[in-house]
């Protein structure tokens, strides 16, 4: 039976584990290694990793540090930065990843999606959208570590990449990224009317209840989350965490319907 999944998002940068608020302030946390590590052990349904510099700095992907990390991880691995082309795609897939995010490549080069889907299956190939709310209302999309704006709608664009073959949609707040005060329920409201696809949501998470509140609204959904699972407490101590087994399927139990 399908399962609503807890995904950790880890950020890198400079090969380093990074949390950002509101895709600022880069906070230095550790080597992403050591997360991996914890991760396995706590048994995630699934793990996100995104190096946020590559497309802003021009470059592709780090494949030697992917491969790093998908020796270590043991379980399905999600990465994303820099990837431009279905070479790039092929080789990381090679190294032993499940999954690639896309963001600026699909926005700028649609026809990517498709290439990909057709050569790698739609299941592997995830596109992420970055988005901030506008001033009179409604969404926008942003590429770059949200600095460039693209003037486009993030529903309409999540209704393309379904049609042009993208076998799921990650959906990150910008405004909320850091804030740890509860996902943006009306986007991914509006997300989820836009399409069929596999749906994750990122931005907010605060605590477990408020993954469970998205579990209870959505049912099948990816809750995805960095500060939750990287910070312990107000102070925001550097930890390391996941719900153990137990702990998880009990949240699951509470408020998948």
């Amino acid at each position: 039976m399908l399962r609503p999944r807890i995904i950790p998002c880890l950020l890198v940068r400079d090969k380093g584990l990074v949390k950002t608020t509101k895709f600022k302030d880069a906070r230095y946390l550790g080597d992403p290694m050591n997360a991996v590590r914890i991760f396995n052990e706590k048994e995630a349904d699934e793990l996100m990793i995104i190096d946020i510099d590559a497309t802003a700095e021009g470059r592709g992907p780090d494949f030697q540090m992917i491969e790093h990390w998908a020796e270590e991880c043991r379980m399905p691995l999600c990465y994303g930065g820099g990837i431009t082309t279905v070479e790039q795609a092929q080789r990381i897939f090679a190294l032993g990843v499940e999954k690639i995010a896309i963001s600026y490549g699909a926005i700028n080069n649609p026809s990517l999606v498709t290439e990909l889907a057709q050569k790698v299956g739609s299941q592997s190939v995830v596109v992420v959208l970055d988005v901030k709310k506008k001033l009179f209302g409604g969404y926008e999309v942003y590429t770059h570590n949200g600095k460039k704006a693209t003037g486009k709608n993030p529903f309409d664009l999540i209704k393309q990449f379904q049609d042009l073959g993208a076998g799921e949609i990650v959906v990150n707040n910008i405004d909320n990224d850091g804030e740890m005060k509860g996902y943006d329920i009306s986007l991914i409201e509006k997300a989820r009317a836009a399409t069929t696809l596999p749906l994750t949501a990122i931005g907010g998470a605060g605590t477990l209840e408020d993954i469970g509140a998205l579990i209870e609204k959505f049912g099948i959904i990816g809750a995805s989350a960095g500060s939750i699972f990287v910070f312990k407490g107000k102070l925001k101590a550097v930890l390391i965490n996941y719900p153990n087994f137990s702990d998880k399927e009990e949240l699951v139990k509470k408020y998948f319907r």
